[in-house]
């Protein structure tokens, strides 16, 4: 059980990269983390971590589109006092195939997790983020939820997918005790972002980042994210842009090639 008083902040995805980043920097700011994500293993080694440095941590294997699990993971936060931020961060891009030839199987499985699972999860645990009097749902989106590019169709439709869901959220329960706010993060080097969309091949993956003196990291926008939820709560961070000072544009990045 938490300590009285303390904020509870859900990470979905919190395995590595963005999430297991944010679980930190929210841990040392204070925060009681519930991380999840489908890799058991890696979240309770990570709230091992965390407990170990004197923070509070808790971890549950979940799957975000999995409706049933997703309930059932909700019913089980019963026992907390409250649940005060919700981290919607599992995601992820599959492929880089035009629209001619791209795989549906893969833009299927994007818009599972990037869209249903962001719903899955913020409609689960919204009672209780209300219920706390003082809640936030975050939405990490990307810049390619609000620009196109080649190559990109599958992810950039999964990305304004949960932009707009955060966008019309905010719309629709406005007047509560909630507020909604969407990062989106531009290009991120992280262990495995680049590595998953490319099916394993490091080769292709390396050449996203090529040239690109210092993209953003995953503690970058971990603190991007920190920085927005500990805002007081009077105080809405919309829509934050996040990206390396070498891009420009999802399309125009500059490279010391």
């Amino acid at each position: 059980m938490t300590a009285a008083g303390t904020p509870i902040a859900v990470i979905t995805g919190a395995s590595s990269g963005i999430g297991a980043a944010t679980a930190r920097q929210l841990a040392t700011a204070g925060y009681h983390v519930i991380v999840t994500a489908r890799r058991k293993d890696r979240i309770e080694a990570l709230a091992a971590e965390l407990t170990a440095a004197g923070q509070r941590a808790t971890a549950y294997a979940l799957d975000v589109t999995d409706r049933a699990a997703v309930d059932a993971f909700a019913a089980e936060l019963d026992r907390f006092p409250s649940v005060n931020v919700l981290i919607n961060n599992a995601g992820g891009a599959l492929g880089a195939d035009p629209v001619a030839t791209g795989d549906p199987a893969d833009w299927r499985q994007m818009y599972e997790t990037n869209v249903l699972g962001t719903l899955n999860v913020t409609q689960a645990l919204l009672p209780a983020l209300t219920a706390s009097g003082d809640g936030t749902v975050l939405v990490l989106s990307s810049t390619a939820g609000h620009s196109t590019y080649e190559g990109g169709a599958g992810y950039v439709a999964a990305k304004h997918g949960a932009h707009v869901l955060a966008e019309t959220l905010r719309l629709e329960i406005v007047g509560t005790p909630v507020r909604v706010i969407e990062i989106a993060p531009g290009m991120v080097k992280t262990d495995e972002f680049a590595t998953t969309r490319f099916h394993g091949d490091t080769e292709k993956a390396a050449k996203v980042y090529a040239g690109v003196a210092e993209p953003l990291t995953a503690d970058d926008v971990a603190d991007t994210i920190t920085w927005a939820v500990t805002r007081p709560s009077h105080v809405n961070i919309d829509l934050l842009v996040v990206r390396p000072r070498a891009q420009a544009s999802n399309s125009k990045v500059h490279r010391e090639l």
